[in-house]
């Protein structure tokens, strides 16, 4: 496998992805709806929508989270996997649902107004209050 091929799934395998293309560094969202879906905050990379590909999708399912974005996440096991927001020529995936090493790092928080009380970010990584325009 070439080191730009990389897979990815669920927890219980009912959802498989690959992708083809360069990864975008992960984004730690900390908004809401985030923090909803995984428990925490999210840490998300994305990549191209022409460079993904659904190995196997029987488990897959989408939430409409918002007038433009749906999430997608597994029906059987729970795990959270995708952001796609209308209009957008990326993909987002959680990072963590990467399998192996998946070459990238964290680059930034966003949404950190809407945060945790229950944690720190001291990793001093910069900081955008809402949605920056670039992600």
């Amino acid at each position: 496998m070439s080191d730009l091929i990389k897979t990815g799934g669920c927890l219980c395998g009912g959802v498989r992805y690959e992708v083809t293309g360069a990864l975008r560094d992960s984004v730690a969202c900390h908004c809401i709806q985030c923090r909803k879906t995984s428990g925490h905050y999210v840490s998300a990379t994305a990549v191209a929508k022409t460079d993904f590909r659904l190995l196997e999708e029987r488990g897959l399912r989408w939430y409409q989270s918002s007038d433009t974005a749906r999430r997608g996440f597994c029906q059987n096991c729970g795990s959270s996997l995708f952001w796609d927001l209308d209009g957008r020529d990326q993909m987002g995936i959680m990072s963590g649902t990467i399998d192996g090493k998946s070459g990238i790092k964290t680059r930034e928080h966003i949404f950190v107004e809407d945060k945790g009380d229950y944690y720190e970010l001291s990793d001093g990584l910069p900081t955008c209050a809402g949605y920056p325009s670039k992600t």
